[in-house]
């Protein structure tokens, strides 16, 4: 099944036409706003090298459970 989606808004420009596989193993400061020192810190804290690696955290996806839960509750 292939999926679509315009990401133009959350990636740099020069990632804007990678297909998704290629998004996961891209760098994370692929994302729009995510600056090199900022991957860099990631990379030291975490050992999250990529957009995959930053998806799949444990601690990222438990902080955003948290607060769609939070958000539900209101």
């Amino acid at each position: 099944m292939s999926i679509s989606a315009n990401l133009d808004k959350i990636l740099d420009k020069a990632h804007e036409n990678m297909e998704l596989t290629q998004l996961v193993d891209a760098p994370i400061d692929a994302l729009a706003g995510v600056t090199a020192a900022d991957a860099e810190a990631l990379t030291k804290a975490l050992g999250i090298k990529t957009i995959g690696d930053l998806g799949r955290n444990k601690h990222f996806r438990a902080a955003a459970a948290i607060a769609q839960l939070a958000d539900a509750s209101k």
